[in-house]
């Protein structure tokens, strides 16, 4: 590979020979230099030739260049430096993969003599051209090589050594070759090794350039990772320097990057804890709850650190990923579906009793205050509810909806409020929003409010004064900014006088109230509401249906009335419908309030709490929707006692 003593009259006489004969004297040439005599007589080479008659047309060499010029850029000052070192006869010669010259660097006058031989950008010097050559040759046998005077197949390279290298890519794919050809008198025992570490420092340029343009396109995606991603970004080193925030954060803590880069993420934190944590031990964090330093204030969010390492495992910095409590909120509320769908447009009648209650849910949209629907059950107050939300200013915002009477009298204040992490046994870990801080720039729907302990009655009442929660286990107080709208069946003014219900709540509940009207007081919708209840099944109705549904009393109001619309439809079975498919209740004429029992004799105290006992348990059952468990609660016994008690009093 490297310099060989070549004995030139030997050679010569060999050459001699083998273009007259194509004999040849074993041992006399290098194994590499017959092999390619072999090829270059196969191909037809002329030996008294020599000259690169393949050309590439102009426009052809000029792509090719274009293509090749990270490759001639790069190699260009390696070229210049070694022919500075040989300077003289010499010329330096740049090739592609395929042997074509890319570019010369030499003596101007030395390359023009030279014509005979075409070093001329675009010649081709592959064996097929021009034989046995430093450069063809080697790109044949891929690793460096040197020709030397009459090792040249072609007669008028006997006055050459040519020494040549290929160029690898860090992939070992070959770029090009280094070529530095010149008087076979004035070759140096070194010059293949000078063409050599020439083409070292190439292949380490373009492997570095590469590196380069790697690391520049990856900081260019990572750049545009955290300028597209929705969470707030902060690269901090391992003092706690910020050095780098993405524009999400930049709005978050209300400064711009240059501005941030002079700040310290221990200033802009206000729990010091796990952020030391992080940067002294590596010791990670997902998910905690940290108030962090705004440009309107404290903002509460939610966090995620992990170190940044370097070797051995020492803390280099760190990357921090940050939201607002509120956003994720928000986020979690779409997602699990608290929104509002319903709109005034979708509740269906003319009646005047219900024509007035939609007037004033549109009134009451448009301010902030305290609603309270009443009305029986089935009357659609939580319909209303999300209409007048969905008129409101807040209508971007979230719809949470809380049956108080569906949850445990033990769970209410960690429904509403939150807890802590550690707050009481079989708390999540980590602790849990409430549904008021859930509710967050929406709207908070409590249905059957009449239902709420009096205990958690006081704390919401302290919630609607101060508009701030305090989560169970926590020491910190929220703001929260929502509108409250409740609803109920029962008389909270008469609960408030019995002494169920806190009077102060009832006042601070009862500023814009809407009683929502059972569908007796209007029939006159009823063929409104059938007909929009029937045209989803595209079912024909007997009139007499129409009169005989308008004259029932509905005591499950439109839930009942929705509930007997679709019995109908599947009596009749996609027919016409008659009255032959009403159900059986509301064929039988309605029976007659029971007349009260005239006592024989004086009242027993021992009847009188029997029968007070009796109607608080159906008063729970009916509350509880027939849920026992529940039901057992409210009373404060279980579920056993209940039914023990149920069948003592025949319910």
């Amino acid at each position: 590979m490297g310099y060989r003593k070549v004995d030139t009259s030997a050679i010569l006489s060999a050459w001699e020979q083998f273009v007259s004969t194509g004999d040849l004297e074993p041992g006399v040439l290098a194994p590499e230099v017959e092999a390619s005599w072999r090829r270059c007589q196969e191909a037809g080479v002329d030996p008294f030739a020599g000259r690169a008659m393949g050309v590439l047309r102009p426009s052809a060499f000029a792509a090719l260049v274009e293509r090749k010029q990270d490759l001639i850029r790069v190699a260009k000052p390696f070229m210049d430096n070694l022919y500075s070192l040989v300077a003289g006869a010499f010329v330096v010669l740049l090739f592609d993969e395929k042997g074509i010259l890319l570019e010369a660097v030499g003596d101007p006058e030395r390359i023009r003599t030279c014509q005979d031989l075409n070093l001329n950008g675009g010649a081709l010097w592959d064996e097929h051209e021009v034989g046995t050559n430093g450069a063809g040759t080697c790109l044949v046998l891929g690793r460096p090589f040197q020709v030397s005077g009459p090792e040249h197949y072609c007669r008028k390279h006997h006055r050459w050594t040519c020494s040549g290298a290929p160029i690898l890519d860090p992939e070992g794919r070959v770029l090009g070759l280094l070529d530095l050809s010149g008087p076979v008198d004035e070759t140096h025992s070194h010059t293949l090794g000078l063409v050599m570490a020439a083409v070292a420092a190439i292949q380490n340029s373009l492997a570095l350039e590469q590196r380069n343009q790697e690391l520049t396109l990856l900081n260019d995606r990572l750049s545009r990772v955290l300028g597209t991603v929705t969470d707030g970004v902060i690269v901090v080193d391992a003092r706690g320097a910020i050095g780098q925030i993405n524009p999400v954060a930049e709005r978050l803590l209300g400064i711009r990057e240059p501005q941030a880069r002079a700040a310290s993420i221990q200033d802009l934190v206000l729990d010091p804890e796990p952020i030391a944590a992080l940067l002294e031990q590596g010791r990670d964090f997902l998910d905690r709850e940290l108030d962090v330093r705004c440009g309107q204030g404290p903002q509460h969010c939610l966090a995620t650190g992990k170190p940044i390492l370097g070797p051995g495992g020492a803390v280099r910095g760190a990357v921090l990923f940050v939201n607002p409590i509120n956003k994720l909120k928000r986020l979690v509320n779409r997602f699990s579906g608290a929104q509002a769908t319903f709109r005034f447009e979708d509740i269906l009648g003319r009646g005047d009793a219900l024509v007035k209650a939609v007037q004033l849910g549109r009134a009451a949209s448009e301010n902030d205050s305290n609603v309270l629907l009443t009305g029986e059950s089935g009357t659609g107050k939580e319909m209303f509810a999300q209409s007048i939300h969905n008129q409101s200013a807040r209508r971007r915002g979230p719809f949470v909806a809380v049956n108080c009477g569906a949850i445990p009298r033990e769970l209410i204040a960690s429904e509403l409020f939150g807890y802590q992490d550690g707050a009481f046994t079989g708390a999540a870990r980590g602790g849990r929003p409430g549904k008021f801080e859930l509710a967050g720039g929406g709207t908070l729907f409590l249905d059957e409010i009449g239902d709420m302990p009096l205990e958690q009655q006081v704390a919401l009442l302290r919630v609607l004064q101060d508009r701030t929660i305090t989560r169970l286990g926590g020491d910190r107080a929220f703001r929260v900014d929502v509108r409250i709208i409740c609803a109920t069946h029962r008389d909270l003014r008469e609960e408030a006088r019995r002494g169920t219900f806190r009077q102060d709540l009832y006042y601070r509940l009862n500023v814009s109230t809407i009683r929502l009207p059972p569908l007796r007081e209007h029939p006159e919708d009823v063929p409104v509401l059938l007909e929009a209840f029937l045209g989803r099944h595209r079912s024909s109705l007997d009139p007499a249906v129409t009169a005989a549904l308008q004259a029932h009393p509905w005591p499950g109001n439109i839930r009942e009335f929705q509930n007997v619309v679709e019995r109908m439809v599947l009596a009749a079975q996609g027919g016409r419908i008659g009255l032959e498919h009403l159900p059986e209740e509301l064929l039988r004429a309605p029976e007659p309030p029971p007349t009260p029992a005239v006592a024989s004799g004086p009242v027993k105290l021992r009847d009188l709490l029997a029968e007070e006992e009796r109607e608080e348990i159906l008063a729970c059952l009916r509350s509880a929707k027939g849920n026992m468990t529940r039901a057992a609660l409210r009373l404060g016994i279980s579920r056993n006692t209940l039914y023990r008690k149920m069948e003592k009093f025949g319910i």
